[in-house]
């Protein structure tokens, strides 16, 4: 069946700290290139990827850490890189000790005692979803769906009984959750529009999205400062910081890079978003949108459903269900695949994979690059 075909993990981006990113010349790839994963022959189910260092999970257990940190160690399930704290979902020391969580200094190459250890339940010995791509409820959610991880103190967080979680994503100053029933959460700092609630203030505590009630979702997406969340349908809502065209609405900076316009004018609009205006070459005025604080649905070519979503600090990416890869936003490191540095505004289609006969199955975006699992299409 084609579902057990295995295929081949490809990444492109920033590679400045030697991260195993194709063939990593230079700083930079600009297009898909097939991943020279640390160890040789290795079997890549998970990636997790840091600024300046990316963590890969083979199916046989091995962590190898590619980049400003590097370390190889056994008996691991999950990983999850940032900066601040390398976490890791291990076999616990001793034998019958169960699996462990456990958080280490990213260059500490998981050597000594772990800032802290966390034993979990049998739930975590869950296998991986077909194709390789990480299962909903992988890390930062812990397994069992009541806590989550965090780089900044406290580092374990409980969540309220109430919240049955099976999905959890972090960006740099907020927190989105997918509960059960398709239904979104935010928290965290909203001052970039990120949270959804159509205002840029801070919540503390997870709030529904009222704007999605009723619109079951299948996955979320946190970047840097935006948030994405694709529906059971396949429809995408977007919303957040637009400073680099990561909501795949027009933006100003894209806008001044090329050709800029005269004539700017500015002024909020009734929903709160911050929309700017500024003469086009037409004579007429072309909106800008900086920040988009409600939930807006974005159009993919017609015919064309989403199934997975990923962001970057300032890129978004989108996996379509006939195994195609668009992206969109912040190109400066060549993160969007499309073979230049080019910034984004609207989704364009990676073509790599359609050249190469190749089906994307699960993206996975760092800070400033961006990692693909693809398959062979089948033939007939």
């Amino acid at each position: 069946m084609a579902e057990e075909r295995r295929g081949s993990w490809f990444g492109f981006g920033f590679c400045g700290f030697g991260q195993a990113l194709g063939s990593g010349r230079g700083r930079q790839v600009h297009s898909p290139e097939p991943l020279q994963t640390p160890g040789e022959g290795a079997d890549v189910c998970r990636v997790s990827a840091s600024w300046s260092y990316t963590a890969f999970v083979t199916r046989g257990g091995r962590l190898e850490l590619s980049g400003s940190a590097g370390c190889a160690a056994g008996g691991c399930r999950d990983a999850w890189a940032s900066e601040a704290l390398l976490v890791v979902l291990r076999a616990g020391p001793g034998r019958g000790a169960g699996t462990e969580l456990q958080a280490w200094a990213p260059g500490s190459a998981l050597s000594g005692e772990p800032l802290w250890a966390h034993t979990v339940g049998p739930e975590a010995e869950g296998g991986d979803a077909p194709g390789g791509e990480p299962q909903a409820g992988a890390l930062p959610l812990l397994p069992g769906a009541r806590a989550y991880v965090s780089p900044r103190p406290p580092f374990y967080s409980p969540l309220a009984p109430e919240l049955r979680a099976r999905r959890l994503e972090l960006g740099a100053e907020h927190a989105l959750l997918l509960d059960e029933a398709g239904q979104v959460f935010s928290w965290g700092q909203g001052r970039h529009g990120q949270l959804g609630h159509g205002t840029l203030e801070a919540e503390l505590e997870p709030r529904p999205l009222e704007a999605l009630q009723g619109v079951p979702m299948a996955e979320v997406a946190a970047g840097g400062w935006h948030s994405v969340c694709v529906s059971e349908t396949g429809d995408i809502y977007i919303w957040g910081w637009n400073e680099s065209g990561q909501l795949a609405l027009p933006s100003r900076s894209l806008a001044e890079v090329g050709k800029t316009a005269a004539g700017e004018a500015s002024g909020p609009k009734e929903d709160g978003s911050d929309v700017r205006t500024a003469e086009g070459e037409s004579g007429g005025l072309a909106p800008f949108i900086a920040i988009q604080p409600f939930p807006a649905l974005l159009d993919l070519p017609p015919g064309t459903d989403a199934v997975k979503a990923s962001c970057g600090s300032r890129h978004t990416a989108v996996v379509t269900r006939t195994g195609e890869l668009y992206t969109w936003g912040w190109g400066k490191y060549g993160q969007l695949g499309h073979e230049d540095t080019s910034s984004l505004d609207r989704p364009h289609r990676v073509e790599y994979f359609v050249d190469k006969r190749l089906q994307v199955r699960a993206v996975s975006c760092g800070p400033w690059n961006t990692y693909v699992y693809a398959v062979e299409k089948a033939e007939g």
